[in-house]
């Protein structure tokens, strides 16, 4: 498919623009964008693409697009404002806060918590997409949800659940929402065009999500042994399961606020939110972001997606090079291949956001080949 490409590369960037582009042409990409700032500076701002399936209307430089788990990153963010801006520390009791938790009551803390050691990836009540926008409901039953595995003894990811977690906690504590001091802030200073929660008036430039099964590109899964996902994965990912056309491009979705998985934003806005807090600046402290990227979870197997994440207050750290060469890097990617991190060694911020979701059954992903195609026009400009 022939696709223009649109934006700036500095010189010496000139591979990434290519391996942007290829992603059009031998890969599945429809519409997308990819963006590193260091220092302030823009050293790549891409898109290209279209904003639907049927390739009718172009990817613009404003377009917005569902995150996925990339909004996890930019809510723990917002949640680390709480934490610079209140008494509230990531070492108190969740109690203190959210005495009917049920999961608290044995004094889990608020960095485990948002480490997804809580034990409450999930609900033992079915329930459907529009459950999730019913900010009192979800926190009813997560309040009384039996906790699938001893808090604070094992790490399983809360792929849904994990946005009223902080969101709750920041509600009790402010009289506010995590979206609404995302929006305020963070992304308001930063002029980051994201959002938890979009308004109505900005509903008209966000690009629909295409589910894996539409990709032009297919993986051959006769050629593979797929793993066997662990129990907990339906428990956490299909209760419910999110349709990317029908559920996460519905304006109801757009809306809402779901810290974990409805974010609306692009490459640019995150790229920058990043950039800030790898340089120590911006919005939050850089005590409080060093605190919010401490270490809480080892390198070891999640129960719910059976492989082994190193995870602090709400965000992944570097693991197995995802967010490039060096290990104080950063961040949260989401399903279907979007991704954002900042790298304090580098000083970078580095996005990457897309309509078609893939598979992303190997390493050799679109974000990763841009991620790497950065890193290589680094060394090469030393």
């Amino acid at each position: 498919m022939e696709t223009a490409v649109h934006g700036t590369c500095r010189p010496g960037f000139e591979r990434v623009r290519d391996v942007f582009a290829r992603n059009f042409t031998e890969d599945a990409d429809v519409g997308a964008a990819f963006c590193v700032v260091r220092d302030g500076e823009t050293l790549v701002d891409l898109w290209g693409g279209f904003r639907e399936r049927a390739c009718t209307t172009p990817w613009e430089a404003d377009t917005l697009v569902n995150l996925y788990s990339t909004t996890k990153g930019l809510g723990a963010i917002a949640f680390a404002w709480v934490v610079d801006n209140s008494a509230l520390s990531y070492d108190d009791e969740v109690r203190r806060y959210w005495p009917e938790l049920t999961a608290a009551r044995d004094g889990l803390t608020i960095a485990q918590l948002l480490s997804h050691q809580g034990g409450i990836c999930g609900v033992d009540e079915k329930i459907t997409a529009a459950d999730l926008y019913d900010w009192p409901r979800m926190i009813g039953l997560l309040e009384k949800q039996t906790p699938y595995w001893t808090p604070g003894t094992a790490a399983g990811y809360h792929a849904i659940n994990w946005g009223y977690l902080p969101g709750e906690i920041t509600r009790r504590v402010t009289g506010r929402t995590l979206g609404e001091i995302f929006r305020t802030e963070i992304a308001a200073p930063l002029q980051a065009d994201c959002y938890i929660g979009l308004p109505d008036g900005e509903h008209a430039r966000v690009a629909d999500m295409i589910g894996p099964n539409h990709a032009r590109i297919q993986p051959d899964l006769t050629a593979m042994t797929l793993p066997a996902m662990p129990p907990l994965y339906a428990v956490a990912l299909q209760n419910p399961s999110i349709r990317p056309y029908q559920d996460a491009s519905s304006a109801a979705w757009r809306r809402a606020e779901i810290a974990a998985a409805n974010g609306q934003g692009n490459a640019r806005g995150i790229a920058r939110i990043y950039a800030a807090l790898a340089n120590a600046g911006g919005p939050v402290g850089a005590r409080t972001v060093a605190r919010m990227c401490r270490e809480e979870w080892g390198n070891e197997s999640d129960l719910v997606l059976g492989r082994a994440l190193r995870r602090s207050a709400g965000l992944i750290l570097n693991t197995d090079h995802q967010y490039g060469p060096n290990a104080e890097s950063f961040g949260h990617a989401g399903a279907g291949g979007s991704v954002g991190f900042g790298d304090p060694v580098a000083g970078l911020g580095v996005a990457y956001v897309m309509n078609q979701m893939q598979m992303n059954l190997n390493d050799d992903t679109r974000a990763g080949r841009l991620v790497r195609a950065v890193y290589a026009c680094l060394e090469t400009g030393r």
